[in-house]
């Protein structure tokens, strides 16, 4: 029995493949930009989940150190902490070395020093957001229009009572693409909202440190 879930798992893996290519052919020419913008958007969501990983924004390591800040310059440990920030492999560790390099001067001057830099590591953070506002804005439009292309099709058939092939295959494009269409958007709208709320809560995490940071900085004369 388990011998025969090779075979049967290939023979419905056969059937799934057709049956979304008759669900693309009967989608018309609409179906190519849509499934365009499927793997532009598609693109745009592994590429968001990868440059907001905490590794690459917060790591967990260093955001430990950066607390600790104080307590290591008191133990005389601080150069490698120093040297990992002017590395700048993270989004904390770039922000962290310009708090560092303003190091003795007061908080208010560190802090406007890493507001300015923090406004370009902010618009890292968004990018990839501005092409998933497009595909979700572009997805659904492309279904109507497919929808509208198919009913036009629709009409020409009813005007031969003869001619139902017309009439079935403008219903099919019509319907294909809507669906299409709603199918690229919603996981767009969802990996949208899902992005925004994390770099929210990363941002005010970033705040939070940065300014602990750079109170240790106003008064800190450490070697870097």
């Amino acid at each position: 029995m388990i011998e025969n879930l090779g075979p049967l798992s290939a023979i419905s893996l056969s059937e799934s493949l057709h049956t979304s290519w008759e669900f693309m052919h009967k989608g018309g020419v609409f179906m190519i930009p849509l499934c365009l913008t499927s793997i532009v958007g598609l693109t745009a969501i592994l590429y968001k989940f990868l440059a907001l990983s905490r590794s690459r924004v917060i790591p967990d390591r260093l955001a430990r150190k950066v607390v600790n800040f104080q307590e290591l310059i008191a133990a005389d440990r601080v150069e490698p902490v120093l040297k990992e920030f002017e590395q700048g492999q993270s989004t904390l560790a770039r922000l962290a070395a310009v708090a560092v390099r303003h190091r003795g001067k007061p908080q208010r001057d560190i802090i406007l020093a890493v507001e300015a830099s923090a406004r370009e590591e902010t618009s890292r953070l968004h990018a990839g957001i501005g092409v998933l506002d497009i595909v979700i804005t572009v997805a659904p439009l492309l279904g109507l229009l497919g929808t509208a292309s198919g009913l036009v099709t629709i009409f020409q058939g009813l005007s031969d009572a003869a001619d139902h092939l017309a009439i079935a295959r403008g219903i099919a494009i019509a319907l294909n693409t809507t669906i299409f269409g709603l199918a690229i958007a919603v996981p767009g709208v969802v990996a949208h909202g899902y992005f925004t709320r994390r770099i929210e809560v990363l941002t005010a995490r970033l705040e939070s440190l940065l300014a602990d940071l750079a109170y240790v900085c106003q008064k800190s004369s450490a070697k870097g």
